[in-house]
C-alpha cells in the first residue's frame, strides 16, 4: 500500500479533516494553440489561457484553498498567479518535479507527427499518448517522480486544502498516484484539459 494513498484505499484506517487536494491543468500556451507538443518548452499562455486560468480559479472560490504549488514552467507558473490572486492566497511553493514530462525528439513537433516518431502508441479519449519515443520521459518514471511530489506535499500535514498547477500528462500521473493506479490505468481516464480540475479525496467509480 502506497504512502501517499492508504488513508483513502484502506477503509480500515480513518483521517480526520484531511486536506483536499486540487490538480489544475495549466491555461492554453501558444504551442497548445498551434497543436504542438510543448513538453518542456517554456512559452507562456495565449489570451485564451489567462481567460481559462480565471474562470478555473472562479470554480474554486469555495473549496478554501490555503496554498498553491506550481510547475516552474511559465504556462504553469503564470495560471497558478492568475488564480492565486482570484482566490487570495498569498504562497506559491515553485517545485521543479511538478514540470511536464519531457517529449523527447517529439518536443516542438506537431501532434501529427507522433505517428513518425512513435510506433507504439495509446490512443484515449482523442489523444495519442506515445510510448517508444527517443530521448521521451516514459510514463513509469514520470509516475514515480509523481509519487515522489505527492510523497513531500501530504508529509506536510499543513491543514489547507490544496492547488496543484502542472500540466496534461503529469496531472494524470498525480492522479493515479493518489488512487494507486498503475500508470496505465492513470493515462485511461477522460482528456484533462486546459483549466481541467481534478479534485483528489473521493475515489471516482
Amino acid at each position: 500500500m502506497g504512502k501517499i494513498c492508504y488513508y483513502l484505499i484502506n477503509e480500515k484506517i480513518q483521517i480526520k479533516n484531511m486536506p483536499k487536494i486540487f490538480i489544475v491543468r495549466h491555461g492554453q500556451d501558444m504551442d497548445n494553440a498551434n497543436n504542438i507538443l510543448n513538453g518542456l518548452r517554456d512559452l507562456a499562455l495565449t489570451d485564451l489561457g489567462r481567460k481559462q486560468a480565471r474562470a478555473t480559479a472562479q470554480k474554486l472560490k469555495d473549496k478554501n484553498i490555503g496554498i498553491i504549488y506550481s510547475s516552474p514552467l511559465k504556462r504553469a507558473l503564470e495560471t497558478a498567479r492568475i488564480m492565486a490572486r482570484a482566490l487570495g492566497v498569498k504562497k506559491i511553493i515553485v517545485n521543479n518535479d511538478l514540470r511536464e514530462r519531457d517529449f523527447g525528439v517529439l518536443t516542438g513537433k506537431s501532434l501529427a507527427d507522433i505517428p513518425k516518431y512513435s510506433k507504439n502508441n495509446l490512443p484515449i479519449d482523442g489523444t495519442l499518448y506515445f510510448l517508444d519515443v527517443k530521448k521521451a520521459e516514459s510514463f513509469p518514471t514520470v509516475y514515480e517522480r509523481a509519487k515522489g511530489v505527492l510523497e513531500k506535499i501530504v508529509a506536510q500535514k499543513n491543514g489547507q486544502n490544496i492547488l496543484i498547477v502542472t500540466h496534461g500528462d503529469f496531472g494524470k500521473m498525480l492522479r493515479a498516484v493518489f488512487y494507486n493506479w498503475d500508470w496505465e490505468r492513470g493515462l485511461k481516464t477522460p482528456h484533462f484539459g486546459n483549466g481541467d480540475v481534478l479534485e483528489l479525496m473521493a475515489r471516482p467509480d
